[in-house]
């Protein structure tokens, strides 16, 4: 018998800055690039949270950071694995971290570079039961052969070199690396982009499977918003290293309340090949993250600003049951979305 849905991942006050060199060789001294902003937001367990935005917003940054993969710089990451059994990631030691890392693990954008060339593909999926020491002998083959006959692997493969495999062939092997720990937590941080479409699907589906089967919960970061709305129970919007707007999936397709993610929906193409397009164009280029813009970061590329949106920074609230937006004036706008262009089934492919 499952257990019932808790807030598996509870994030507040996220930070992460970056030092930077300027200058020639650095001589021009250090900056500091924000590449996460005072990001709060909470996961519930067997659920996927879609986290998309453009190239730079700091969305891998923010996977990278839950794990610890990266230190972040300030804020909270609470990881409850079991009702009760409560962690506060950023504040354990190294030694006590190992404990935790079998329940968080990690499917990577690459599935070309993130698998060792000179291993094979048992190696490769056993390599964290060796690390961890979950497994001795014969019972880290059964249950290599037993995660890869899941992710639609073979026997054969498993003796292979992944130099043997196709992109989608290989993203099986991650995903099977990621699974064989029986973790509660996997960030799929674009899991699918290096993929063509029709194995991008397959991948998916797969992905839904083994949620249901294990009772997974994903961080699904993602440039196709088409992939982010099949997968997703709830999705944020990130802009700048600040979240915009979170919402369940259908809502925030077809419902925005944020001016930036009615910008997102507008570029989805119709089913009708005849249909002429109306996509909002955002004026400017994504501000730089280390002379980010005072007040809203996206005020200067918004067609709504007003005085206070230049100097007020707007708070992420929530307007409706579950759906929280970053805008001064979400409760006064009335926003295009994805229905305006088609039904939901109609969404198949639109990037970032």
């Amino acid at each position: 018998m499952s257990e019932q849905p808790h807030r598996l991942m509870e994030i507040k006050n996220l930070k992460k800055t970056f030092p930077l060199q300027t200058g020639f060789l650095g001589t021009g001294g250090t900056e500091t690039v924000t590449a996460v902003d005072d990001v709060s937001f909470y996961i519930e367990s067997g659920e996927t949270l879609g986290l998309v935005g453009e190239s730079g917003s700091g969305k891998t940054t923010i996977g990278r950071s839950i794990l610890r993969a990266i230190e972040p710089t300030s804020g909270s990451v609470h990881f409850e694995p079991r009702k009760g059994e409560v962690y506060e990631i950023t504040g354990l030691s190294s030694k006590k971290m190992k404990a935790v890392r079998p329940h968080m693990q990690m499917i990577f954008q690459d599935p070309y570079s993130s698998l060792n060339p000179r291993m094979t593909v048992r190696d490769i999926i056993a390599e964290p039961l060796v690390v961890n020491k979950l497994f001795k002998g014969t019972d880290i083959d059964k249950r290599v052969l037993e995660v890869a006959l899941r992710c639609k692997l073979n026997v054969e493969h498993l003796r292979r070199f992944p130099h043997a495999f196709s992109g989608g062939q290989r993203q099986r092997i991650g995903i099977a690396r990621a699974l064989v720990m029986h973790p509660r937590f996997i960030v799929c941080d674009e899991a699918v982009s290096a993929l063509d479409v029709s194995v991008q699907a397959e991948i998916l589906n797969l992905l839904g499977d083994l949620q249901e089967e294990f009772e997974l919960t994903y961080l699904f970061i993602a440039h196709d918003l088409s992939a982010v709305e099949y997968i997703s129970d709830r999705v944020a919007v990130l802009y700048l290293g600040r979240i915009v707007e979170i919402a369940p999936s259908k809502e925030l397709f077809f419902s925005p309340l944020h001016p930036y993610t009615s910008a997102l929906m507008s570029a989805i193409p119709a089913p009708d090949p005849d249909s002429p397009m109306q996509p909002i164009i955002l004026k400017g280029e994504i501000p730089s993250p280390i002379n980010p813009p005072s007040g809203c970061h996206f005020h200067p590329r918004c067609q709504y600003v007003q005085a206070e949106c230049k100097t007020m920074r707007p708070e992420l609230k929530e307007y409706k049951p579950g759906h929280y937006s970053a805008c001064h004036f979400s409760d006064a706008m009335e926003l295009p979305g994805a229905n305006e262009l088609g039904e939901p089934s109609s969404i198949r492919t639109s990037r970032i």
